[in-house]
């Protein structure tokens, strides 16, 4: 029997003012948003779909996952809908719709796509009272660069129709291949709903010693492990990789169904909210746990009795020890990045190994331009974020393997490790603080006399005293950076004050969300003395923080009595 052609329709519509893409091609609102506005979310999709040259789409491959959040299904079934009206010719789409961040990055370079669509709010709550996102992924497998955001945004702002085929139906849960006839084309519309985790587990595989590894989770002197995935995507991958792949008992597992609200809990692998794991490690049984966030790029490592290892350690702890990772001994190091607010730590191991450090704005497309131009090897951010070009995205599960091949060849705990990398590096004390829902416009007034404030000449060579502490400004400025591959000039990435002793407090808005704004407050302070790195470190860094408080005025502007979150 002959198949009926399925219609494809042009729906008008009128355009948004608020579409504009916060960074990597992203566009992060509140669920209900999304789901009252009308056409909110297939303006954006087309938006974003016609930012790829017609030449570009027609008959194209691209990749299509999402964290499981509420909505998910009925967005990738937008999605699905406007793909094949708008002439994509195949669609590669995680079972169930499942497929973090770094696999969708993976499948994207695998199988040389076009590009992807995550649909993920990262490590924002989920539900119907959460927030909902819609990422795009570009040909290397990264966040769409900024030309491509503000192109999306401006057709955005003046789009008056859409195509879709909204009779197309596409079955998720069915691996396998799945073919559609489309009115006038000459084509059938090709879905393909793939396993969520064996294109990346390959990947794995070849990077890492699984054999190592595995003895570490299986053999005699075997280390009890915790990992929690947060009730998000990285469920599948965790069991599957963790426990099936390298043999550590199922109950070595936690939170792995992903849930449309990730159990009422925000999926953010801090100190704050992984309180589950924190209080398991805490008990003194296990010698390792982890966290991942919603969509797997971010992680959270933690020793026995809950040792804490703040992102901007683990990525220098990962740099000094690459040669424990078979990809790294093949391929060689030829250089690091890291964002700016991250901690120094990085620095100090680069310098030791002569391998140069790259400092970029926040933002994993930063990133990709320099491990596509052979620059980097290695790159992370203090938000949890760590990866290196074995893909264009941070990757949060990689960061784990790479974490217990460490622990495997070293052979000591997570602590020990960590404590012997401050002794021969130094310990960089750091601390963020997050004030969260701030009124934008406060939030504003605020950065914008902070800036007038400490880039007046005046204010160059001030000295602090807090306490016993004299703090002597050298150097303040509005972060700027030049891309060394194109040239491209980024402004505005932050206010940073820099002092004589290398001490550091940074200001930066974050852009992560559209409703209310964040503003937060980065602390760093080294010492090099191992006698002196048993410290807790807000206690180290409060004079730091008293000097950010009074120049910046938060807590007098805002109402506030302190941060939302520290990390």
């Amino acid at each position: 029997m002959e198949r009926t052609p399925i219609p494809v329709l042009t729906v008008q519509t009128a355009p948004y003012e608020d579409q504009r893409p916060t960074g990597g091609g992203g566009l992060r609102r509140p669920t209900g948003l999304f789901e009252s506005q009308r056409n909110y979310l297939p303006n954006f999709v087309q938006s974003l779909l016609s930012s790829v040259d017609l030449r570009d789409r027609q008959g194209c491959t691209m990749v299509v996952g999402s964290d499981g959040r509420y909505f998910s299904k009925t967005a990738i079934e937008i999605v699905v809908q406007m793909a094949a009206a708008n002439g994509i010719g195949r669609l590669v789409i995680g079972q169930n719709g499942i497929l973090s961040t770094p696999a969708v990055s993976c499948i994207i370079r695998k199988i040389k796509a076009a590009g992807g669509i995550i649909l993920t709010a990262s490590h924002s709550p989920g539900g119907p009272g959460g927030e909902f996102g819609v990422k795009f992924e570009v040909a290397n497998g990264g966040p769409a660069p900024d030309i491509v955001s503000d192109k999306i945004y401006q057709i955005s702002k003046t789009l008056e129709e859409y195509a879709i085929c909204p009779d197309l139906r596409v079955d998720l849960s069915r691996l396998g291949r799945q073919e559609f006839d489309l009115e006038n084309k000459f084509k059938p519309f090709r879905v393909e709903i793939v396993d969520s985790v064996d294109i990346y587990l390959n990947l794995l595989r070849s990077i890492f010693d699984f054999n190592a590894i595995r003895n570490l989770l299986t053999g005699p002197n075997q280390i009890k492990i915790r990992i929690d995935a947060m009730n998000g995507v990285m469920g599948p991958y965790v069991r599957r990789i963790l426990c099936d792949e390298l043999g550590a008992p199922a109950n070595s597992a936690i939170n792995c169904i992903p849930l449309e609200d990730f159990g009422g809990q925000p999926p953010d692998p801090n100190l704050t909210y992984a309180t589950a794991l924190l209080e398991a490690m805490r008990g003194g049984e296990y010698g390792f746990g982890a966290a991942f966030d919603a969509d797997g790029d971010r992680y959270m490592i933690l020793g026995q009795n809950g040792f804490f290892v703040n992102a901007s350690d683990s990525l220098a702890i990962i740099a000094a020890n690459l040669s424990c990772i078979p990809y790294f001994c093949q391929m060689g190091v030829r250089g690091f990045g890291r964002s700016m607010p991250t901690s120094t730590a990085l620095d100090k191991v680069a310098k030791v190994m002569k391998i140069p450090v790259y400092e970029t704005p926040t933002g994993w497309r930063y990133f990709s331009n320099l491990m596509d131009s052979g620059r980097c090897s290695l790159c992370g951010e203090e938000s949890f974020g760590t990866g290196s070009d074995h893909l264009r995205e941070k990757d949060g599960l990689w960061a784990v393997l790479v974490w217990l091949s460490i622990l495997a060849a070293r052979k000591q705990s997570v602590e020990e490790i960590v404590r012997d990398h401050w002794t021969k590096f130094g310990r960089h004390y750091y601390c963020r603080f997050d004030y969260e829902a701030l009124e934008p416009r406060t939030a504003y007034f605020i950065m914008r006399d902070l800036e007038a404030l400490i880039t007046d000449k005046s204010f160059s060579h001030q000295q602090f005293a807090v306490g016993n502490n004299i703090y002597s400004v050298e150097r303040t400025d509005s972060f700027e950076y030049i891309d060394p591959v194109d040239g491209t000039v980024t402004k505005r990435q932050g206010l940073r004050i820099i002092f004589s002793d290398a001490s550091r407090l940074i200001f930066r808005m974050s852009a992560s969300s559209h409703v209310r704004a964040t503003l937060r407050i980065y602390a760093e302070s080294y010492e090099k003395d191992p006698s002196q790195h048993n410290k807790e470190p807000q206690a180290v860094l409060s004079p730091l923080i008293a000097i950010a408080l009074k120049i910046s005025q938060i807590h007098e502007r805002t109402g506030r009595k302190g941060p939302t979150v520290i990390t």
